[in-house]
């Protein structure tokens, strides 16, 4: 057949109504990956949840300026002071290829990727875990947000979508779909049709197809028998019965609740994810509370601005201030997620004790768009091989004259470009992964693991 017509090409509708397959099951990814195939599953059941906000943080009063155990909480990571034993606030890291940009940060955020519009995203660490933890659970991995934006991305660099309603959440996953099993099982059939046309049809193509096709076709066919074992896992899951649930905490969490409650809305959304953990649904998830062009306003607390507009503050003190509060508020939420953690009980021990959450943003400085110096703080996983207790501070690792809150030009400055240009931010997410059990040496942008972090 002449390639060099239009007979040869894959039909286009079959095409979109793969991808459709693909992002038409966000929440039924209960497959085994063909790339975690080969690994061998932890015994001991681990967890990781990553969250996210935009925009940065008003650094000045962010920055703790002490390294080691006997630092002092910053005012606005006061309300962590509690949790002091089981946290560990970083400081100095970055992402080189996110330097000099702003709007993008969330998209590399998990995945140390490169941000030029001709570049394709790579996988990001929570869908790597979830390619480990995956064959355990009844759902791949979770993905939430407050204003549609996803930290996932999947290891053909396409975003995963994101649920952004609480009663939505829920239901997906603590409720039987209406129609029963019958239904679900034929829906998971007619899906399984559409897979066996486009692989056929796109196998037909192969022999025809130059060597640079066939590496794109190849990759669409990865992803196409990924989404088939995603649902030949989903059609085995339909035969075990959800978990029960307790009517009060139903009525809580499956609800909509409005972001102009946004105290609410992160807690029912931490708590669906604490539910979920608990009931191991899933062992990877990911929160996203807004996206860099906006960040939501906190009506509750006295902010009425988006925290886009809040971190463009260029000195400011009322900008300024409600910056802080909103860090403030958004710190809080954290620490009450924490400590749902903590107080429920997993095996020996409680759910903290086996998940790793990682807090952060990938701005520091949002007004100039700094994006070295994250704020990040790492909670739990003390039986995944972490430690806590004291500040890792990566910029006192290198001839640094230290932290000029007094001067803050100065203290932006190293939120713009790094201190310490050899350590990064993938460092962490690829200590992140080896203690959820995943077999590498190296992820994104990293050069070596962060074992200030590791027991």
């Amino acid at each position: 057949m002449n390639v060099q017509t239009n007979k040869w090409l894959m039909s286009r509708r079959h095409a979109l109504r793969g991808i459709g397959v693909s992002m038409a099951l966000p929440l039924f990814d209960c497959m085994k990956p063909l790339r975690a195939a080969h690994k061998t599953i932890p015994t001991q059941p681990s967890r990781s949840v990553f969250m996210y906000v935009p925009n940065g943080v008003n650094t000045l009063d962010w920055q703790i300026t002490d390294a080691g155990k006997d630092y002092k909480f910053s005012h606005t990571l006061k309300p962590l002071e509690k949790f002091r034993d089981v946290i560990t606030p970083i400081s100095g890291l970055h992402h080189p290829n996110g330097l000099g940009h702003h709007h993008n940060c969330a998209k590399i955020w998990l995945t140390g990727g490169k941000l030029g519009a001709a570049d394709r995203n790579t996988i990001s660490v929570d869908q790597l875990m979830a390619e480990q933890t995956a064959p355990s659970t009844r759902f791949h991995s979770l993905q939430m947000t407050t204003q549609g934006h996803s930290l996932s991305w999947n290891a053909d660099g396409i975003v995963l979508p994101a649920r952004r309603n609480p009663s939505v959440v829920f239901s997906e996953m603590f409720e039987e779909p209406k129609g029963g099993v019958a239904k679900q099982r034929r829906g998971l059939h007619r899906r399984g049709s559409i897979l066996d046309a486009v692989l056929a049809e796109a196998r037909a193509l192969d022999k025809q197809l130059s060597r640079d096709d066939r590496g794109r076709l190849e990759q669409y066919l990865t992803s196409v028998r990924e989404v088939e074992m995603r649902t030949e896992r989903a059609n085995k899951w339909l035969d075990i019965p959800r978990p029960k649930v307790e009517t009060g905490v139903k009525s809580r969490l499956n609800r909509n609740v409005s972001l102009q409650q946004m105290g609410d809305f992160l807690r029912t959304m931490y708590d669906i994810i604490v539910l979920a953990f608990q009931t191991d649904m899933t062992r990877v998830a990911t929160f996203c509370n807004g996206i860099e062009g906006q960040g939501p306003a906190i009506p509750e607390i006295g902010v009425n601005q988006d925290r886009h507009s809040l971190s463009h503050h260029n000195g400011n003190p009322k900008l300024m201030a409600d910056l802080t509060k909103s860090d403030l508020f958004n710190i809080e939420q954290f620490g009450y997620f924490i400590n749902r953690l903590a107080e429920t009980k997993d095996a020996d021990g409680s759910l903290l004790d086996t998940t790793m959450a990682l807090w952060g943003s990938g701005m520091a400085f949002g007004h100039s768009h700094g994006n070295a110096n994250l704020p990040l703080v790492v909670a739990g996983g003390s039986k995944l091989g972490l430690k806590h207790g004291s500040h890792l501070d990566f910029n006192k690792q290198v001839d640094f004259e230290g932290y000029q809150l007094n001067q803050p030009g100065k203290h932006y400055a190293i939120c713009t470009r790094p201190v310490n240009e050899k350590v990064r931010m993938s460092n962490l997410l690829l200590t992140m992964a080896q203690r959820m059990g995943v077999e590498t040496d190296k992820f994104g942008d990293s050069n070596g693991s962060l074992s200030d972090l590791e027991a």
